[in-house]
């Protein structure tokens, strides 16, 4: 990606140009780059990259005063938006298959909520998925992994979907739509600091 810092066709230009390169903004600044088709943008490792940025976009305004303000210092350094700097570490996390934190730099020391219980109810073109936990602790998140292999280790790529899970309340989510098959879960709680807890233990649903 090339940032345009002078007069490139016009100073706000935008669109594809020959089906080669892209002229458009990014986060306020005039850019240039090459147009990517993904060869497949519902893959798994796209599938858990886009689970994990939708939740931290949703998860982003309910945060404290304190914990935005301590993306401050991050967004000045890349002339960026608190939000930016926020998502863009957690991602940055994720990529190294770490949890997020509401505050940054992540302090990686509390601990995940206990007692937690799941339940997985195979439908027609669905599983509905509920979680609770019996003390939150300092429990921020919870991770869905999905595969259609039994025994299967929670990545990246499997990952289906992430909930905020921060107190004793029962939260709930229906995987849709899904073809009939016989699908594994697995669950992973995170901390409001990034611990990533392990994995609670594998759940079955067969799909009609």
């Amino acid at each position: 990606m090339a940032r345009a810092t002078g007069p490139l066709f016009s100073f706000g230009a935008s669109g594809k140009m020959g089906g080669a390169i892209v002229f458009t903004s990014w986060k306020g600044r005039p850019v240039v780059r090459r147009l990517v088709t993904p060869s497949n943008p519902k893959s798994a490792a796209q599938t858990g990259v886009r689970s994990m940025f939708g939740y931290l976009g949703q998860a982003w305004a309910p945060l404290t005063t304190a914990n935005k303000a301590t993306w401050n210092a991050q967004a000045d350094s890349k002339a960026i938006s608190p939000f930016n700097a926020y998502t863009g570490g957690n991602s940055n996390r994720w990529k190294s298959f770490k949890a997020p934190s509401k505050e940054f730099p992540a302090a990686e020391i509390n601990s995940v909520g206990t007692g937690l219980t799941t339940n997985v109810v195979a439908g027609v073109g669905e599983v509905a998925i509920d979680a609770q936990l019996t003390g939150a602790v300092d429990n921020w998140t919870i991770m869905i992994f999905r595969s259609l292999t039994t025994a299967f280790a929670t990545s990246k790529s499997n990952l289906v979907k992430v909930l905020t899970l921060d107190s004793t309340t029962l939260v709930a989510w229906t995987d849709s739509p899904l073809v009939p098959d016989t699908y594994y879960y697995n669950f992973r709680l995170g901390t409001d600091d990034g611990v990533l807890g392990p994995e609670t233990g594998e759940q079955s649903a067969v799909v009609t």
